[in-house]
């Protein structure tokens, strides 16, 4: 009877121990987006401004961002090789991301922004491609994240190229998934809002 009771309790046991460690693998994986975008402008006057209609294509990526991963870079043993948080990963890819962004940054600062699907006329098109989305350590506990694009003006009419131009901004990091996520929403915040910038000035008439 006493070894019924103890075969039992260890059963009960387990039985708990395998909730928690199931409720535990469950919380460790985590999905990020970019969160509330903030738009850096401190002067209202001095708010970029683009009398035109400009059509902005999804952002393209170099194939080892085309993917939902965090990605990294032990730059303190090998900068060559790219690495992705195993338990961590963007809701999409950054690409996608982006493409949100830019494209909401470029809404309030011009007289429309439309995609190909609408089948809208656009006065101009821009083109984007993402060359690096990612968290570089230069030690085990030291790290930055690098956002960097490269960016075309095209004439949607004449299809001739105006202006073309790389874009890069750096921020300081937590060296963890989530400190990655922080600071790469402020490095693509400044790298938009300077784009944006820079757009109001290629197409001022």
């Amino acid at each position: 009877m006493k070894n019924t009771k103890y075969l039992f309790l260890l059963i009960i046991l387990s039985w708990l121990s395998g909730c928690t460690l199931g409720a535990e693998q469950r919380n460790a994986s985590e999905v990020f987006d970019l969160g509330p975008q903030r738009f850096h402008v401190t002067d209202p006057a001095a708010q970029p401004s683009i009398e035109a209609t400009l059509l902005i294509a999804p952002v393209s990526a170099t194939p080892w961002l085309d993917n939902p991963g965090i990605q990294y870079r032990l730059a303190y043993q090998d900068a060559s090789r790219a690495e992705a948080y195993a338990q961590n990963r963007w809701v999409m890819t950054p690409a996608l991301l982006l493409t949100a962004r830019v494209r909401a940054r470029f809404a309030s600062a011009s007289r429309g922004v439309v995609t190909a699907q609408d089948g809208a006329k656009a006065d101009y098109a821009l083109r984007i491609e993402l060359e690096d989305f990612s968290q570089s350590f230069e030690a085990a506990r030291s790290s930055k994240v690098t956002v960097r694009l490269r960016a075309s003006l095209i004439d949607f009419n004449t299809r001739a190229l105006l202006a073309q131009r790389s874009f890069s901004a750096d921020r300081p990091a937590a060296p963890n998934a989530s400190g990655a996520v922080q600071s790469l929403a402020a490095a693509s915040d400044a790298v938009v809002e300077e784009l944006v910038t820079w757009a109001a000035q290629r197409l001022k008439k």
